[in-house]
């Protein structure tokens, strides 16, 4: 099994030292300033570019370099928490609209989430129920209509909920494919280029603080992933967030395989754009225990014990790598995004080998294909699996978007498209109440 090849979402790095954007003057002044080069922080930028604000992007390593070129690529709506399916139904029309002006890998070829007994049917009718206030395309199939839609298998499936108009897109192309739609509009994008920190005059931001100068705005959002923690502590906001390391992996092509997104407890898969499959299973999944472990276990407790069959925790050198690094740092110094500029951990060996024989067990045609790589990448999560949406109290001018529990691609272009109105003094489309900053107290 490769760790890491050419095509590995971890190859996206590049060489910040030698970006070309490094060799670019940075702007005098910006509407907006955006920390991060993933997809919620380019789906930012887009939207802001679009309504005619001046807006720059700056990320500390390359674009889409962790988990927004690392996760499984799903774009859907089902078995959201129901405050995110109005984002979820926004983001699959976004992601249309994205897919006709330039390849994101965007395809509704349908989602499945299996089901084995009377418990998940009644789980899933569940979700379906209170989901249908919001107008949701999902279904429940009986066992005769789901062994129709897929291919021979080797489990006893009893149905499944379906939705046909979820789908997916391509990790490795979908940021980057925006940003480029985003430049074509104004924005400005920096590559290999840290943010340390955040200038406020009279109170509220006035500048942001690069490794590279000094660029004067009225409004930063922070969407820096699994760092956003780090960077929003050495402002005084203390953002209750932890990292879960996933690990996916590739198959070679297969032409037999489904189509359709699958769910199916145990493992799950999704047919790429080369024509293998990206496969998972929630239970590769491994948090590692970290300082802020210890400093956030009276928000976490609850949410790990609920969810100790899919998150396992590890105590290891991570501690000790965490614990090296510094809270709080002045901005007239090199700084730890500078030091270790992109999270490039390695895979959980033996979760992706058990996701495979899961899905070889419960679709045999699979035997044909072979594992081509797996990666990892670290999950930026929070207590309840929602991410924050919301000016940061206290720190006016300064905005999160951040903590998307392993969500934040299917959701990305409405995430984006949401925070850039926020931003404008707007009121977004879906309301953004249960993702506020204060919801845990801090």
């Amino acid at each position: 099994m490769q760790a890491s090849s050419s095509q590995d979402p971890a190859s996206a790095t590049g060489n910040p030292a030698t970006s070309a954007s490094n060799r670019v003057a940075l702007p005098a002044a910006v509407d907006v300033a955006i920390v991060g080069g993933g997809i919620i922080g380019i789906s930012t930028a887009y939207s802001l570019a679009c309504a005619g604000l001046r807006v720059a992007v700056f990320e500390k390593g390359a674009l889409a370099c962790e988990q927004s070129s690392r996760n499984w690529g799903w774009v859907r709506t089902l078995g959201r928490d129901l405050p995110e399916v109005p984002l979820a139904q926004r983001a699959n029309q976004l992601w249309g609209e994205i897919q006709d002006k330039i390849d994101v890998g965007f395809r509704r070829n349908g989602m499945f989430y299996l089901q084995e007994n009377d418990s998940d049917a009644a789980g899933h009718q569940a979700w379906i129920d209170g989901a249908r206030q919001y107008g949701v395309d999902a279904r429940l199939l009986d066992n005769r209509k789901l062994r129709k839609m897929l291919p021979a298998t080797g489990r006893s499936w009893t149905g499944a909920m379906y939705s046909p108009t979820d789908g997916v897109a391509e990790p490795q192309l979908a940021t980057r494919a925006i940003a480029t739609l985003a430049r074509a509009a104004g924005a400005q994008v920096f590559e290999g280029c840290a943010v340390r920190g955040v200038e406020r005059s009279a109170g509220r931001v006035s500048a942001l603080l690069t490794e590279h100068g000094r660029v004067e705005t009225q409004a930063v959002l922070v969407a820096a992933g699994a760092w956003s923690r780090l960077f929003c502590g050495n402002l005084g906001a203390d953002f209750p967030q932890l990292k879960v390391r996933g690990s996916v992996l590739r198959t070679t092509p297969l032409d037999t395989g489904p189509l359709a997104a699958i769910n199916g407890k145990n493992f799950t898969c999704r047919k790429r754009a080369d024509g293998g499959y990206s496969v998972s299973q929630f239970g590769a999944s491994m948090a590692d225990v970290v300082p802020d472990t210890f400093r956030l276990m009276p928000h976490f407790f609850s949410t790990w014990r609920a969810n100790s069959g899919f998150v396992r925790l590890r105590f290891g050198k991570r501690f000790f790598e965490e614990l090296k690094i510094p809270r709080r740092f002045p901005a007239d110094r090199v700084s730890p995004f500078e030091r270790h500029r992109v999270l490039d951990p390695q895979p959980s060996r033996r979760g992706v080998e058990q996701a495979w024989r899961r899905l070889v067990q419960a679709f045999p045609a699979f035997r044909e294909a072979r594992i081509a790589q797996s990666w990892a990448g670290y999950i930026d999560v929070t207590p309840d699996a929602m991410p924050v949406m919301d000016a940061v109290p206290g720190l006016p001018g300064l905005y999160l978007a951040s903590g998307f529990s392993g969500h934040g691609f299917g959701i990305g272009p409405a995430a984006g498209e949401a925070m850039a109105r926020l931003i404008q003094g707007q009121t977004p489309a879906v309301d953004l109440h249960p993702f506020r900053y204060g919801r845990y107290g801090t």
